[in-house]
């Protein structure tokens, strides 16, 4: 087990009888791979966890089948499906839908970063972060969780402190006064007494506002202001311009930023005030059949228990941010039996709420299941294990490209090079005439004729096959762009053969391509078209699967 409590295990209450255990452990295990960045192996998980090595693979078994993780070799990884429960909780919230154009402006406006922080418990967890790309820049990411004390937000969430929430802090803070149960901040060495918070939840009720001065570590200051519900008057998020000393002082982030600050905070306001009620949208279904199915399929190596309390977190979502057990149930098609007591077990992890009227709430803490190791996830590491995986299907090597800035070359951003004697001798990095590669030719089609961009001067004709008529060339991005795939021969290089697919946005624009490329004696263009082209268009599936659960919630970098 860990050697020092976290915030949950401070003040969690005797597990209930009714609680369902490899839930349990299945939590444990997403978590203890969430804080390790994303990647441990299945021995060091059995240390973590405590739990038995068969008790492991069976769980690690699971939530693979579930697509959750990845088994590489003696590693079990976090994929970006995993987002989806994250993605439930975010969308259920509604605040970064509603308020990150307005945090994202903010950030370009003052070249600073821009997050916006809601209360867990008695710390603070970013939903939003819009972040400057800087030598020396903030490591903090969507779902990681901060002791309140030690940030800015966290006084602000403490003027709504009850009795109850002052007394659990106190014992939270007593067990773990370094904050080592807070795995993205520092351990603190020295805190200072409780007093000293009690002085800035004082300070921030007197002020509308407060102020990090480097309690995070030396050098990063920061200053917050609530963002308040109409409807009820209470703190339903808080904005964070975050800096560094040698930028801005504390002091000089209140005097210089904070009335930007404050006029985006009145904007966001009054956008959560004339923003229309949300429309559900719908609840994913067949999942109680699919659990079921699994179980026949796999038998003991899977954990339907397990795979049935997570659904549960999937029924909640946009327009459906409370339910009661009948709509869980039926949103999932579980029996009420079992999501009452799949709900029962999230309540004790602190991951569920329930009303007085017996409706269910998700609450932050479902964001601890891999969000802050996935939400910085780019594109090339969401195609890598795809690529591999088509690689070792087709026997050839298989890459990833997107268009460059003036977009007339491509530049590779992923590759899988198979063992072959004469193969394609590219890296990552290389990059090539857009209009005469496969990968070129299928991003210049999703674009518009006028934005096209081939570059200046005459196109150069780089083998005797190379296509450099622009008219010519116009018909074959229109041809290219009506079957949704290119296949180059010999225009690049003497005895290369290229085909390559789109890979497609959440708005459905090509913001990458996949190809396979070799030798034009190994498959002749009707095995290419036949064979490789339709394993290029589910392995660009499986990536945009990925790509838009990473998404939703998410900047992804396509470098």
């Amino acid at each position: 087990m860990p050697a020092h409590p976290t915030l949950d295990e401070a003040a969690t209450p005797a597990v209930p009888a009714e609680a369902v255990t490899p839930l349990i452990r299945g939590i444990a295990v997403l978590r203890q791979l969430t804080e390790a960045g994303g990647t441990l192996s299945l021995s060091a998980l059995e240390r973590a966890t405590g739990l038995a090595r068969s008790t492991v693979d069976r769980i690690t078994a699971t939530l693979a089948r579930m697509g959750y993780v990845r088994l590489d070799g003696r590693d079990a990884v976090l994929t970006p499906r995993l987002m989806e429960l994250g993605n439930a909780c975010l969308a259920a919230l509604r605040l970064p839908a509603l308020l990150d154009a307005r945090a994202d402006a903010l950030a370009d406006a003052l070249d600073e970063s821009v997050s916006l922080a809601v209360r867990d418990g008695d710390g603070i967890r970013f939903i939003h972060q819009a972040t400057r790309r800087r030598a020396m820049s903030l490591s903090f990411r969507i779902g990681d969780l901060l002791p309140a004390e030690r940030t800015a937000p966290g006084p602000l969430f403490a003027m709504e402190w009850t009795s109850e929430d002052w007394q659990r802090w106190r014992t939270r803070r007593a067990a773990d006064p370094e904050n080592h149960g807070f795995p993205a901040v520092p351990p603190r060495e020295n805190p200072p007494p409780a007093e000293e918070f009690a002085r800035r939840v004082a300070q921030a009720r007197q002020d509308g506002w407060a102020l990090d001065d480097q309690l995070i570590e030396p050098g990063l200051v920061a200053v917050s202001v609530p963002v308040r519900d109409p409807r009820t008057g209470r703190i339903a998020c808080a904005a964070n311009i975050v800096s560094h000393t040698s930028r801005h002082t504390a002091a000089g982030l209140r005097d210089t930023l904070l009335p930007r600050l404050r006029e985006a905070v009145a904007a966001m306001e009054e956008d959560l005030r004339t923003a229309p009620p949300p429309e559900p949208a719908p609840a994913p279904s067949g999942l109680a059949t699919w659990t079921g199915a699994s179980k026949q399929e796999l038998g003991r190596e899977f954990v339907e228990s397990l795979a049935r309390g997570l659904t549960v977190l999937t029924a909640f979502g946009e327009g459906r941010a409370e339910l009661t057990l009948t709509q869980v149930a039926k949103a999932t098609g579980l029996a009420r039996a079992t999501a009452r007591r799949a709900l029962i077990t999230y309540e004790h992890l602190g991951m569920v709420t329930q009303s007085r009227a017996g409706a269910f709430r998700l609450t932050p803490q479902v964001l601890s299941l891999g969000y802050p190791p996935l939400s910085r996830t780019s594109l090339p590491q969401i195609a890598a294990p795809h690529l591999a995986a088509l690689a070792e299907r087709i026997h050839e090597s298989t890459s990833l490209a997107v268009l460059t800035a003036a977009g007339d070359e491509i530049q590779y951003t992923a590759r899988v090079a198979t063992g072959r004697v004469m193969s394609v001798n590219i890296t990552v990095g290389t990059r090539l005439p857009a209009y005469a590669t496969s990968m070129g030719r299928v991003l210049l089609a999703d674009l518009p004729p006028a934005e096209r961009h081939l570059g200046t001067g005459p196109l150069r004709p780089l083998t005797p096959r190379t296509l450099t008529d622009p008219q010519a060339l116009a018909r074959a991005l229109e041809e290219v762009g009506a079957q949704g795939y290119a296949l180059v021969d010999e225009e690049l290089e003497e005895g290369l053969r290229s085909i390559a697919v789109p890979v497609r946005d959440r708005t459905g624009r090509a913001v990458a391509a996949l190809n396979t490329a070799m030798h034009s004696s190994r498959h002749t263009l009707q095995e290419c078209v036949e064979h490789i082209v339709p394993a290029l268009r589910t392995t660009a599936a499986h990536i945009e699967s990925d790509l838009h659960v990473s998404a939703r919630f998410t900047h992804v970098p396509v470098t």
